[in-house]
């Protein structure tokens, strides 16, 4: 494969785009009512919808089923009810991660007088019908700089969030001028998002909202032009 066919990038320019008013959200995938048959997913990996939420709004209570569902938020705050029993407020540096499986109910509502800004990632699980659960765990990505931290994982290693699916989550922030070589644990596919900032992945040249599809790839280079934050998606 030619560096061409090993990178694929999805602009943020070209996402799918609603605005409601209370709710701002680009679709890096199809979801909904926005459907792109070039954009079903990648991988295991099926959306990736980044949302600004107005103050004192949100999404009612909901359902899913046999989900892997990643709540990541960049600012402001996101307040979690579900059918588990569980309710807590999720902040930057916070992920939630839920297993729909059988069935889950739950709500997230921004709490604050200024808007939330989150990522909501739905990753398809290994396996339909298993017990629903609900994890969250404040990591060190902003105070622990200029490296990615696993933050979810098939086996929870180093305290990460467990997901069922072969696949794992990095997040990272960095400064200016940092470069960062990451080993992927086997030859296989990552996706990379861009939360915010400008850099060059693998020599390709990202900024805020964009998204590379990786191929058959041994390792994933950052090389950062203006601070930046990064989530990495190894998958199989």
């Amino acid at each position: 494969m030619n560096t061409q066919q090993q990178i694929r990038i999805r602009q943020d320019k070209d996402r799918g785009h609603i605005d409601h008013g209370w709710l701002d959200a680009r679709h890096t995938f199809s979801f909904g009512s926005y459907q792109d048959p070039d954009w079903m997913g990648f991988r295991s990996l099926r959306v990736i919808n980044e949302d600004s939420i107005a103050p004192r709004m949100g999404f009612g209570e909901h359902g899913h089923r046999d989900m892997e569902i990643i709540t990541y938020p960049v600012s402001g705050a996101v307040r979690h009810r579900d059918s588990l029993g569980n309710e807590e407020d999720i902040v930057p540096g916070m992920i939630q991660h839920m297993s729909a499986g059988s069935g889950i109910r739950h709500s997230e509502f921004n709490p604050l007088d200024e808007r939330t800004h989150m990522l909501q990632i739905w990753i398809e699980p290994r396996e339909v019908g298993i017990e629903p659960g609900h994890q969250s765990r404040a990591f060190p990505i902003h105070e622990q700089g200029g490296r990615l931290h696993l933050v979810a994982s098939p086996d929870g290693e180093g305290g990460s969030l467990t997901i069922q699916q072969d696949a794992r989550v990095l997040a990272g922030v960095f400064g200016a001028g940092e470069r960062f070589k990451h080993a992927m644990r086997d030859l296989r596919h990552a996706w990379v998002q861009v939360v915010r900032g400008a850099l060059s992945v693998n020599g390709v040249t990202v900024s805020g909202g964009d998204g590379l599809a990786l191929h058959d790839i041994g390792s994933v280079e950052l090389s950062i032009e203006e601070d930046s934050e990064v989530l990495v998606f190894e998958l199989a």
